[in-house]
């Protein structure tokens, strides 16, 4: 059994794979001091440890910092390979950067575990901290994308900003036209993201020269899908722990 780790900016999650199948995931949020976050981690890492025979520990990371400090805890739980993606495992997809190693790896894996499970030319749409599309062409390669700021960031950010503005929860809006401030925001969210998105494919599409297929995961993807026009979206949560669970088996 593998225990594949995904550090992102907002939070970090943990997957594990029996089998090459991923069998149960685990989140919490990225927030180093905090010490109830820590205790979460403790816990579960504990819990996982003795219940499940680990023999390997993948972690794919964008954030440097938490890395060396989930590898400390990590080491006082299991005494197993600890391996960094892009360290120690490498993306089998053709990277065509034009600065490689500026991409992040969480990207990567995403990319080519959409590839391999769901087929190519697409573009994959994670709604994290940041939105990224990604493309891989028709010959499987990695082409680059785009990146813009993520729905919650976007909401804290108008939230900070400006004077009357309120904060509002993440939730689906009734109509496009808003009667009220938290309305009208909810509608932006959704609507304008989902509009957002749309746009995207079909302007990837288009450079890529072809229709695309649509691969989406990340916090939000579920709800996002419901305000897109465009048809026959996957909508994969699971996507970068069946990624690193594709790599494991390499």
């Amino acid at each position: 059994m593998i225990l594949a780790i995904d550090i992102g900016n907002s939070t970090i999650g943990f997957g594990l794979i029996d089998n090459s199948k991923v069998t149960r995931v685990f989140k919490v949020e990225n927030q180093p001091k905090s010490d109830l976050v820590r205790a979460k981690l403790v816990n579960f890492l504990e819990y996982v440890a003795a219940r499940h025979a680990i023999t390997r520990v993948i972690i794919c990371s964008v954030v440097p910092d938490a890395t060396k400090r989930l590898r400390k805890l990590l080491r006082q739980h299991f005494v197993v390979p600890i391996q960094i993606v892009g360290s120690h495992v490498k993306v089998p997809i053709r990277n065509k950067y034009r600065m490689p190693r500026q991409v992040g790896k969480d990207r990567l894996v995403c990319a080519f575990a959409a590839r391999e499970l769901y087929g190519a030319p697409s573009v994959v749409i994670d709604l994290g901290t940041a939105i990224t599309f990604d493309g891989i062409s028709s010959k499987g390669d990695y082409l680059g994308g785009a990146i813009i700021p993520g729905i919650r960031l976007s909401t804290e950010a108008l939230f900070e900003k400006t004077a009357l503005l309120p904060m509002v929860r993440i939730e689906e809006p009734d109509k496009v036209i808003g009667r009220s401030t938290q309305e009208s925001i909810q509608s932006g969210i959704f609507h304008g993201y989902g509009a957002l998105c749309d746009g995207m494919v079909d302007r990837l599409g288009e450079e890529m020269g072809h229709e695309l297929k649509v691969v989406m995961t990340g916090g939000h993807a579920e709800m996002m899908r419901k305000f897109m026009k465009h048809g026959g979206i996957v909508v994969d949560q699971e996507l970068i722990f069946k990624g690193m669970a594709l790599l494991a088996g390499l």
